[in-house]
């Protein structure tokens, strides 16, 4: 028997051909949408359910609008695309109504700072990758003084709170950045308001003082936002410490396209990028975030700066390590396929998350509690 018949070389070939194939497709829809035109029926139906999953097909429809080159592909295809852009156009059009009624319900308190974080931001700061992105829920940035007052204040208006143990009650105003998550009773948009970005437990302690200070108020707006490093930094802490993989490669996306606008854009940005992460204790973040974004998606990121970046890379043997795992799970799987390499790899990344978030002690007791409560749920009644 030859090499190339043994059955497991085989496999792990072909799932490795399928996982190239995957990354080409989801790689040709971002950098040149035009040219899925030339796909045969079968690869651009793949496509389109790749970048469903990723979270970027209403980008891709947008783009391809803006090209005029929608009706230019065969039934049903154009349905798809035009039925992704009402998606993401009615979401849109829903989180500008929970602003405007936020506002509202705020308007009592006009002097307190109010930060957009995240899709929120991107669609009233009018960044290119706000274009037909979907939005989840509202993320707000408070100085922690207030939050008591802005919390009550949204119950008083009809926002209501998600009903938790005592443990996770605990969990979010303790330990977590953010207060548990309000719903207004009429509405089904999530508002979070967090008061940092990142847990008070992680290891990393960025200053939310500096977050506020050089946040930008936003034109004819109650909101603001990060100022255009922040914003960018943020964006790679989210991506690394959130543990919300299944929609990496939508803000890998996201990082690439802000450093792509901001560094054409934003006099002195590339200049004060590396010292602003040093400064705010996210340089481990920026540096994967920047990594990532050049390797993967083309980012344009200055030599010197990605040199700059080296000086927080990890010990010899986690680098290769992420440098596998982080694409394996940034792009979407295939849709028709399960993977046991995918689930593994999103597996480490989550433990990594957790050990980064937490000190060990408090890490195995959270961990070992989370435990008891599955078990105990699948535990038959007596």
């Amino acid at each position: 028997m030859t090499e190339s018949a043994l059955p497991g070389r085989s496999a792990k070939r072909t799932v490795s051909e399928r996982s190239d194939n995957v990354r080409r497709l989801v790689k040709r829809a971002l950098n040149d949408p035009g040219s899925l035109r030339e796909l045969e029926p079968r690869q651009l139906d793949l496509t389109l359910r790749l970048m469903r999953r990723a979270q970027l097909l209403g980008r891709l429809a947008a783009q391809l609008q803006r090209l005029d080159l929608i009706d230019a592909f065969p039934h049903p295809v154009p349905d798809i695309l035009f039925s992704a852009i009402a998606g993401a156009e009615t979401r849109a059009r829903v989180a500008r109504w929970e602003l405007d009624r936020l506002a509202w319900a705020l308007q009592d308190a006009p002097d307190t700072a109010l930060v957009l974080l995240k899709g929120c931001a991107y669609m009233l700061a009018g960044t290119p990758n706000a274009i037909g992105r979907a939005f989840g829920d509202v993320d707000l940035l408070v100085d922690e003084s207030m939050l008591p007052s802005i919390e009550s204040q949204l119950i008083d208006h009809g926002w209501l709170g998600t009903r938790l143990s005592a443990y996770d009650e605990h969990y979010y105003r303790n330990w977590a950045h953010e207060l548990p998550p309000l719903t207004h009773r009429e509405r089904e948009v999530e508002v979070d308001l967090h008061h940092n970005i990142l847990m008070r437990t992680a290891r990393l302690k960025p200053s939310a003082a500096m977050l506020l200070d050089d946040a930008r108020r936003l034109a004819g707006s109650r909101y603001s936002v990060l100022s255009p490093v922040d914003m960018c930094l943020h964006a790679m802490t989210h991506l690394l410490y959130s543990g919300e993989m299944e929609s990496g490669l939508r803000e890998l996306v996201d990082i690439t396209e802000l450093l792509r606008h901001y560094g054409d854009k934003e006099p002195g940005f590339w200049s004060a990028f590396w010292p602003r992460a040093e400064k705010l204790d996210l340089a481990r973040p920026a540096y994967y975030g920047l990594r990532y974004a050049r390797m993967l998606l083309g980012a344009p990121v200055p030599d010197p700066v990605l040199a700059a970046s080296a000086s927080a890379a990890p010990p010899a043997p986690i680098g290769p390590l992420m440098d596998r795992l982080i694409p394996t799970v940034l792009f979407p799987p295939h849709p028709d396929e399960s993977s046991r390499h995918i689930e593994a790899s999103r597996l480490l990344l989550l433990v990594r998350q957790h050990w980064l978030r937490m000190p060990p002690l408090l890490l195995a007791r959270h961990l070992g509690y989370k435990a008891w409560l599955r078990f105990r749920e699948r535990k038959p009644a007596d």
